[in-house]
């Protein structure tokens, strides 16, 4: 890996560079500092349309702007955060202000400003600029065009997301000036939060972000078409890791962890979500991300992952897949038991049903299952009440997805988990039954088998529809699939 241009030191008294050096950077002489300057294309961008989901991102504005007449309303994308010394994590844009400019760069800010009156907004996204070729940044400075690649002009940002642009390094100053309410999404851009310190108060910065959680609660054409697509993508990565199961067993739990990373950076931005790659008794860990762990025949391998679209929409998808191809009699008991309970869960999916509902579905089935195996005393209905299922079902059933894994989670109870499902929410039904290998209240045959199935389910019209279905679910099904993957 390349380091930027250091000072450099003469190699003796007869050279003394010192003299030579440009005063602005050291160790660039004034010669390579001019040549530098000169010989260079127009590269210019001038026959851009707009992204494709501008007019959304215009609409979801609109509807922001309505909320907050006459406030200033400041929503960062984030900054570059470090890794170690001199490297940085991948950049991803805050998911605020993605979903309103369509924008994913780094030290992005979008402002919307009252107009006066109080009708709407004016709104900015401010931007880096490209850097100027006369000041030597472009191929000197660490983030510079020659290191990290060129980004847009601010007249190309422009045309692409439909918003006037500005430069983002004049933004603070604007701030520290504004007048009159404003509020900001915090969390992402120090620098900004700084320059509003004295115009901002926590309890009505929450309140925009609460509502813009809540605006995503109902999702749109585009966001179901991208969520469609990370489902497609998702199942294909699937399809990937079972046609390598054989190496896997020669490595680890690691294999198939890079093997459906592979297919998330091919056809997505990332995973949506560090990917769950539990073989045989991590599959009782819900979030076993270390992935470091043997995969053997015989075992489950609980797959827990989803692709990021290149517009940041992501699947949560889960199988449990017997790693031999086979389920043992044991593995089929548990995993249909829970199949049954995700079935009576997606059946409890839809319009005017409350959000606990499809939980409450799916626990009820695992609950009669427990007290039909003798692992808890019944009747179901007191396992229910007391919640004693809960030692082997551990979670909850299912969750809101679109930018975020767990998407809206700022949104008040009463909007999301006390609220009623409308067409064109998603969200996850993931029933699961985990049996602890310490756990000593089950037979030792259990012990260590961990199930989850999960798929991402729209609400429609008339009901629901499952994004995933291209995975089987029915053990046999799955049985087959892996066989047809495998021959």
């Amino acid at each position: 890996m390349a380091e930027e241009l250091t000072p450099e030191t003469p190699e003796s008294e007869e050279e003394p560079i010192e003299q030579r050096k440009n005063g602005l950077y050291p160790g660039v002489s004034d010669e390579l500092a001019a040549n530098m300057k000169s010989g260079w294309a127009d590269t210019e961008l001038r026959d851009l349309e707009p992204v494709a989901q501008a007019a959304h991102t215009a609409d979801r504005r609109a509807a922001l702007s309505a909320r907050f007449p006459g406030e200033r309303l400041v929503i960062p994308a984030g900054n570059l955060k470090t890794r170690s010394n001199d490297t940085e994590y991948s950049f991803r844009a805050a998911t605020e202000y993605a979903y309103l400019t369509g924008n994913q760069t780094e030290d992005g800010v979008l402002v919307l400003e009252p107009r006066s009156g109080g009708d709407g907004h004016d709104a900015t996204l401010y931007l880096l600029p490209r850097f100027n070729r006369e000041n030597g940044e472009f191929w000197l400075s660490g983030q510079g065009e020659l290191w990290v690649g060129r980004r847009h002009s601010l007249t190309e940002a422009a045309t692409l997301y439909g918003i006037p642009t500005g430069d983002v390094r004049e933004l603070p100053a604007k701030l520290g000036e504004a007048t009159g309410p404003v509020r900001v999404v915090r969390g992402h851009d120090a620098g900004v939060e700084k320059a509003l310190t004295d115009k901002v108060t926590a309890e009505r910065d929450e309140e925009l972000r609460v509502f813009l959680s809540e605006m995503r609660l109902v999702k749109d054409d585009f966001e179901i078409a991208e969520l469609e697509k990370a489902c497609a993508s998702t199942a294909r990565g699937f399809e990937d890791v079972v046609k390598v199961l054989d190496k896997a067993e020669a490595t680890s739990e690691r294999y198939i962890e890079g093997t459906f990373f592979l297919r998330a950076r091919v056809e997505g931005n990332d995973v949506g979500y560090g990917s769950i790659c539990a073989a045989g008794p991590h599959a009782c860990t819900l979030h076993w991300v270390r992935n470091n762990g043997p995969v053997r025949s015989g075992d489950l391998l609980l797959l827990d992952a989803g692709v990021e679209t290149t517009e940041l929409y992501t699947a949560d998808v889960t199988r449990t897949l017997p790693i031999s191809g086979a389920f043992t009699d044991i593995q089929r008991k548990i995993y249909d038991a829970v199949y049954e309970a995700q079935e009576a869960g997606i059946a409890a999916v839809k319009p005017g049903a409350k959000f606990r509902d499809f939980h409450d579905a799916a626990q009820r089935v695992l609950a009669e299952k427990l007290v039909e195996w003798g692992l808890v005393e019944g009747p179901v209905e007191r396992v229910l009440e007391l919640g004693l299922q809960r030692r082997w079902t551990l979670h909850g059933t299912g969750h809101m997805l679109g930018m975020d894994v767990h998407d809206c989670a700022a949104a008040r109870t009463e909007a999301y988990v006390g609220g009623t499902l409308e067409p064109g929410m998603c969200l996850t039904v993931e029933p699961g039954l985990y049996f602890q290998t310490d756990d000593l209240t089950v037979p030792e045959e259990y012990r260590g088998i961990g199930v989850r199935i999960e798929d991402d389910i729209l609400v429609t019209e008339d009901g629901n529809r499952n994004l995933s279905a291209d995975l089987p679910r029915r053990s046999d099904e799955v049985e087959a699939w892996m066989a047809r993957l495998k021959a």
